[in-house]
């Protein structure tokens, strides 16, 4: 891709968007929004010809980069077919897409419900769940996000749910295990993982087992700081589930579609959901979809009582016809792979190694091309370096590292007081040395604000 700058046809393009579009999570009159002149792989530009590394994956979904040919193709083709059609049919694309998404998740999640995105994929997770159990609680983590419809926003353990929050939505928020900012005074991963099951536990029983249908986890939490669980935790509260009947649903909207370096991050852990949600990465975001995985029990529980939910959109033909093509392309060229090795070899050292030299870096984590590294004001009290939820004044040491970034030559990835790395799948060695060595340069910037 060579950016041709054209600066009055941005200009038009931004003169446009200020004047019609309304823009989310946002107050209006105070953003900015650049106007991308184009995408290809791992990059984007503008109308001025400035090219941008993407070091978010848009929003963590372009697993497989921008246009790819092969899924643009498969796109065109089934517009020439077929462009859409009811999902009360059997339709050849939607009916390969199940068919291949059920031959990665784990255990018997072999039916596949279609949603067009992962808010509404929680939505049906949670509403099968209820209808599943007879029960009407669902319990969530605090540092999560499934997203913005009313009741994943409930469920979300994040500032956007307070605006929107129900006191008759049947949620109940617990802390999850994360040992850098411990809730439970832990000193080991061995702890953690004890004293956060002992919790969960103790709110289940408090809660009254027989009112909760479900528990709801990221598997690696993503927008909430990508904290992946210690050994032992998330085979725990599967535990707990089976033994107090509850449904156990693993949201993996962020970290699915080889994310993690696996297929699923719930393959890290050998452990098996009632229910998965997924979207995203199942098509790179190229056209809109998501579903739930739904395992035999549950998908028996409708096997001859209608389940009370759809979509206009279930499953739509483009959609699934970009999916069977970004899964095949995803195997023909070692994505899954791609991720697992670099994410080792490249991505985690380089970060543990800027970690060494620049003291408003906290922590590193993460796995594959999943990561996300925590800044502070000061190391040894671990300070964020900003406050939570900052925003105007107080969130200016963010702010000016993100700017910073990006006249380094890479759009970041930036929530509260983290960066996230999250490139494309198969971005290469080459590209992810660039994208370091730009973090460097913006890290030197939040430096300045340590104390």
């Amino acid at each position: 891709m060579t950016p041709q700058p054209d600066p009055e046809a941005g200009a038009a393009v931004k003169a446009a968007d200020r004047a019609h579009v309304f823009h989310s999570w946002s107050a209006q009159e105070l953003i900015d929004p650049l106007a991308v002149a184009g995408a290809e792989g791992s990059y984007f530009c503008d109308y001025d010809g400035r090219r941008y590394l993407d070091f978010t994956s848009g929003l963590v979904y372009t697993n497989i980069g921008y246009q790819h040919p092969k899924v643009v193709a498969a796109i065109q083709e089934q517009a020439a077919r077929m462009t859409t059609f009811a999902p009360a049919f059997a339709v050849e694309a939607r009916s390969e897409a199940a068919r291949l998404i059920a031959g990665r998740t784990p255990g018997d999640l072999d039916k596949i419900f279609f949603t067009n995105g992962g808010a509404d994929a929680v939505e049906h997770a949670l509403r099968m769940a209820r209808l599943h159990t007879g029960r009407p609680k669902v319990l969530s983590a605090y540092r999560s996000y499934h997203g913005g419809t009313q009741q994943a926003v409930n469920v979300t353990g994040d500032p956007r749910r307070w605006a929107s929050d129900s006191g008759t939505a049947g949620v109940v928020h617990f802390w999850a295990p994360f040992l850098y900012r411990s809730r439970f005074y832990a000193e080991t991963e061995e702890q953690e993982c004890a004293r956060a099951l002992e919790h969960l536990e103790t709110t289940i029983a408090f809660e009254g087992p027989s009112t909760i249908a479900a528990v709801v986890l990221e598997t690696i939490p993503g927008t909430a700081g990508i904290m992946p669980p210690p050994p032992g935790y998330l085979a725990g509260v599967r535990e707990l589930c089976d033994k107090h009947g509850i449904v156990l649903v693993l949201d993996e909207v962020m970290a699915g579609f080889g994310r993690t370096g696996t297929w699923f991050a719930a393959d890290l852990y050998d452990v098996v959901p009632d229910l998965m949600t997924f979207a995203k990465g199942v098509n790179s975001g190229y056209v809109p979809l998501g579903g739930v995985a739904v395992s035999a029990e549950i998908a028996a529980t409708f096997a001859t009582r209608p389940y009370p939910g759809g979509l206009t959109y279930s499953g739509h033909p483009l959609a699934c016809a970009a999916a069977v093509a970004t899964i095949n392309v995803m195997e023909e060229e070692g994505v899954v792979e791609n991720a697992a090795a670099l994410g080792a070899s490249v991505v985690g050292p380089g970060l543990r190694e800027l970690a060494e030299r620049h003291p408003s870096v906290g922590e590193v984590r993460g796995t594959g091309m999943f990561w996300a590294v925590e800044l502070v004001r000061d190391r040894e009290t671990r300070e964020p370096l900003v406050p939570y939820n900052a925003s105007g004044e107080a969130n200016a040491p963010m702010a000016a590292f993100a700017a910073a970034a990006k006249k380094a030559g890479i759009w970041p990835f930036v929530n509260m007081n983290r960066t996230h790395v999250v490139p494309p799948l198969n971005t290469s060695e080459a590209e992810l040395k660039e994208g370091l060595a730009a973090l460097d340069t913006a890290l030197s910037v939040a430096d300045e604000y340590v104390r």
